[in-house]
């Protein structure tokens, strides 16, 4: 529960305090949802998450709608609101999108950036490499700090393109395979994301475009064919 809020409280909470409010509330969804804590498919609720934290159910809406924008949350027709299966076509759609637009965002890169660029990318790739991928306490998916080093690299490699317009299409669609990616992880504890970021900066840092995109598209394929491979055993378990 946020601590301190209640229901008078929010009546006479001022529209910057309201706001607040429903920020925390949707940082609390998102990170719950990312870290499995709503299996593929669960429904969420509006009544149970105004109660668990809280709330109203207006502000706890809110923070559906923007999840559900962020590609993290479904809504159904006539049955509310729910985490997307692993099964939804969406996955296979956006790692379409993502080997389409991000190996062309990577040539511009490599062929615009400067040293300053360079040198974000050896950094931003140093830090990656030096984070655990897993923390005590945090399950067996990805842990938070080490998903934020991974989207802080990725977002490195594409920034030197210099399209603002370019890089906001990528920051959408990070986030809404964000969540296929952490189930994949999951399912693939043996993947060589090591292997696969270092081939990526190196190729990037020798300004060989063909072998960096190469080695993107194969990067995202990896984990398109993971979540694939998870699908398929999905109705056995559920059977």
């Amino acid at each position: 529960m946020l601590t301190g809020m209640t229901e008078t409280a929010q009546t006479s909470t001022s529209q910057p305090g309201k706001q607040m409010l429903s920020e925390q509330v949707y940082a609390h969804l998102r990170d719950a949802i990312l870290r499995g804590d709503h299996a593929p498919g669960d429904a969420l609720k509006p009544q149970d998450l105004a109660k668990e934290q809280g709330v109203s159910l207006a502000v706890v809406r809110e923070a559906l709608v923007r999840v559900v924008g962020e590609g993290l949350a479904d809504r159904l027709p006539n049955r509310g609101f729910a985490v997307p299966t692993v099964s939804d076509r969406r996955w296979q759609e956006i790692t379409e999108a993502r080997r389409t637009i991000e190996p062309v965002l990577l040539r511009m890169s490599v062929e615009r950036g400067d040293v300053d660029w360079e040198a974000r990318v050896r950094a931003a790739h140093h830090r990656l490499a030096r984070t655990p991928a897993y923390e005590p306490g945090e399950g067996e998916y990805y842990s938070s700090t080490w998903s934020e080093a991974h989207r802080v690299f990725h977002r490195t490699l594409l920034d030197g393109c210099g399209n603002p317009v370019l890089l906001e299409t990528f920051d959408r669609m990070w986030t809404a395979s964000e969540l296929a990616r952490r189930w994949s992880a999951h399912h693939n504890p043996d993947r060589d994301a090591i292997g696969e970021h270092r081939r990526l900066e190196e190729a990037v840092l020798a300004r060989d475009a063909d072998t960096a995109a190469e080695v993107l598209t194969r990067h995202l394929t990896q984990t398109a064919a993971v979540l694939t491979g998870r699908t398929q055993d999905e109705p056995s378990k559920k059977a």
